[in-house]
């Protein structure tokens, strides 16, 4: 053997193995019927133009938050929340949380909420005389973000 340390097969995070939760003017709903997500932090940068060499830096200046998803198109919470701005004006902003905790792994479990998310564009009605099961696409913007709970370090990180 020649020292390298790799990792456990078992330490494999199940995709399947989460929590989402939304949280709407105060309301917390167990979001199970989601299917995907993913909330991604993009940097955004400048360059740098430097004396003496050819190739320019790059200077971190800010942050944009983005996330999509998919769910089974079987309730109503996010049409509520668009139809709402549409009626009064006042724009809905969530809080999602998200909690990978896979039981059969060593690493433990990780909870990131996701604040002040805005979405995009929302599904209003559909329907699919071939499909087998209604499914809807949802993304938007994100304003902050927090992590409580982190995965545990895995033996030779």
């Amino acid at each position: 053997m020649d020292g390298n340390i790799t990792m456990l097969s078992e330490n494999a995070v199940s995709a399947k193995m989460a929590q989402c939760f939304i949280t709407i003017n105060g309301r917390r709903y167990n979001f199970m019927n989601m299917i995907s997500f993913t909330a991604e932090v993009e940097k955004k940068k400048s360059s740098v133009p430097i004396l003496g060499r050819p190739m320019e830096g790059n200077k971190t200046v800010g942050l944009k938050g983005t996330f999509s998803g998919k769910a089974h198109y079987n309730q109503s919470v996010m049409r509520k929340a668009v139809t709402d701005y549409k009626d009064t004006g006042q724009d809905i902003y969530f809080n999602v949380m998200i909690r990978n905790y896979d039981r059969s792994s060593g690493v433990g479990a990780q909870t990131v909420n996701i604040i002040g998310c805005n979405t995009d564009k929302i599904t209003l009605a559909k329907f699919d005389a071939e499909g087998e099961w209604l499914d809807e696409t949802m993304e938007g913007t994100f304003e902050d973000w927090n992590m409580p709970e982190m995965f545990n370090q895995l033996k030779g990180l």
